[in-house]
């Protein structure tokens, strides 16, 4: 994290006096072809150009789809909708931007396109990327508790050994720490790893494979048997374990909204939002959720969806903590998300229509991936306060009655 106090004096929201909120997307409940038109136009006039997005891309060659897809047959097509502007304030970035979500889900684009423009009129959303790290978790069974105990205590002294054999692994990844978990005769070993621009989910199993080698030709005692990976890492689930030790990008966002900009915005007051937002906090307890949010999955899954992201990892990245405060007589909000698994380089993000959407947020390629991380809190609070005002002004299931049906609905 960069401790550069020039970098830390972004971290403050950016007044409409100082600098005007941009207009918003076009045309937002226009569904014909001039609607999607005046949008199109719209992303032009910013030098963004859609092809692919707007189907005018063809096909892609199945032989750039290795390594992203076996037997290829064709394309699954989800929509896309733009909102915005959104105000965003971070260590990344200080600017006003356009995000694109992929949902088949009405009233998910316009909810957020509401909470974005709400949150920018109040200064916009201050964001901070305070961690990054993904781990393995290969484990170990031995034929007693002694042999397991003496490997552990031999693997924890491997340190400077095992960060250059993965150093050597990897252009990008780097091994940072590691963590032996003694239960009965089984080691379990998790390994943290800085994955650069990369989600780094390949990245660490490729790394961590080469560690298990090393680790099987030195070691003093050896395993009867082993596994790559022990389900101690938490990979695609969510789990009270990731609070304490991040796997992804650990993401911060708040935002302090106006009492005028409540009542006119939402048709709600702080107050009654905070009781709202309350009650719910108390049922998700009873429910045994992990995290504490109202739809963090929704934001993440259309980001996901959008802009070349492995999908699966919504299930751990949408653990969330939730909170809201009435300051003065004003909304104060935040998120936390402490397991973003993204990044702006490999994967999915080479795909042609994830490349556009990317590039939408101007995060093509690497030094994106910090970029993209706050632009996924920030949406993901927008959305927060979008559903937890329409649920405190009794307008959650009207909404989805307007604009949640299709032509025939």
């Amino acid at each position: 994290m960069d401790r550069d106090p020039y970098v830390w004096a972004r971290l403050a929201p950016v007044p409409p006096r100082e600098r005007p909120v941009p207009p918003r997307v076009p045309a937002p409940l226009d569904w014909t072809r001039a609607g999607q038109a005046r949008r199109l136009d719209f992303l032009r006039a910013r030098g963004v150009e859609v092809p692919h997005l707007q189907g005018r891309g063809g096909a892609p060659d199945p032989e750039e789809l290795r390594g992203n897809v076996e037997h290829f047959i064709g394309m699954a097509q989800v929509p896309v909708g733009l909102i915005g502007p959104l105000r965003v304030s971070g260590l990344h970035l200080r600017e006003d931007v356009f995000v694109p979500l992929a949902t088949s889900e009405g009233a998910l684009v316009a909810s957020y396109d509401r909470g974005a423009r709400l949150l920018s009129r109040a200064g916009g959303v201050v964001c901070m990327l305070a961690e990054e790290q993904v781990q393995r978790a290969p484990a170990f069974a031995f034929a007693t508790l002694g042999e397991a105990a003496r490997f552990a205590a031999w693997a924890m002294d491997q340190d400077a050994a095992f960060r250059e054999i993965a150093a050597r692994e990897s252009r990008h990844g780097r091994l940072t720490g590691m963590r032996a978990y003694v239960e009965g005769n089984h080691v379990y070993l998790l390994f943290d790893f800085r994955t650069g621009d990369a989600a780094g989910q390949n990245m660490v199993t490729f790394s961590t494979a080469a560690l298990c080698r090393d680790i099987l030709e030195r070691t003093p005692v050896q395993p009867e048997y082993w596994f790559v990976e022990s389900n101690l890492s938490g990979d695609k689930k969510a789990s009270a374990a990731r609070f304490l030790h991040t796997r992804g990008r650990k993401v911060t966002a708040e935002a302090l909204l106006p009492r005028t900009l409540v009542v006119r915005g939402l048709r709600t007051t702080p107050e009654r939002m905070c009781d709202c937002w309350r009650m719910g906090l108390l049922g998700g307890v009873q429910a045994g959720a992990t995290g504490a949010s109202s739809h963090v999955a929704n934001a993440l899954a259309a980001l996901f969806l959008a802009c070349g992201q492995d999908v699966a990892c919504v299930a751990e990245a949408s653990l969330a903590v939730l909170r809201m405060e009435v300051r003065g007589g004003d909304l104060y909000v935040a998120l936390t998300l402490p397991n973003l698994i993204v990044g702006t380089v490999g994967g999915g993000t080479r795909l042609p229509t994830a490349r556009e959407c990317l590039a939408i947020l101007d995060c093509v390629g690497t030094g994106k991936a910090g970029r993209f991380a706050e632009i996924c809190a920030a949406v993901a609070l927008a959305g927060e306060v979008s559903i937890v005002g329409a649920l405190a002004a009794g307008e959650f299931a009207a909404a989805h009655q307007r604009l949640g049906r299709g032509p025939a609905g």
